[in-house]
This record gives C-alpha cells, sequence and structure tokens, in this order.
C-alpha cells in the first residue's frame, strides 16, 4: 500500500460513542461515507474541505 494511502487509513477513527460508531475523520465528526457521497455526487474535494 502506497505510503499516501496509508496516511488516509490513519485518519479514520471509529468511537462508538462518535457519530454512532461509524468510522469518522480523526478529530471531527465528519463521517466517512458523508465524504464518499460527495464525491459520488460530483463535489471536488477543495468544495467540501472549505
Amino acid at each position: 500500500m502506497p505510503a499516501s494511502v496509508a496516511y488516509l487509513f490513519d485518519r479514520i477513527t471509529v468511537n462508538p460513542r462518535q457519530c454512532g460508531g461509524r468510522p469518522c475523520i480523526q478529530g471531527m465528526r465528519i463521517r466517512v461515507i458523508d465524504i464518499l457521497e460527495l464525491l459520488a455526487a460530483g463535489e471536488q474535494i477543495f468544495e467540501f474541505l472549505e
């Protein structure tokens, strides 16, 4: 696995007391599924990072 992909997985956390135990971005309450849905809908990464 490339180092950049490994870094992304380090940023994903699962905490049963945060967002219903769903995978989130570390230190935030942004669910991974929300980001994937935005990307699937055609959003650009820089648009929702703001």
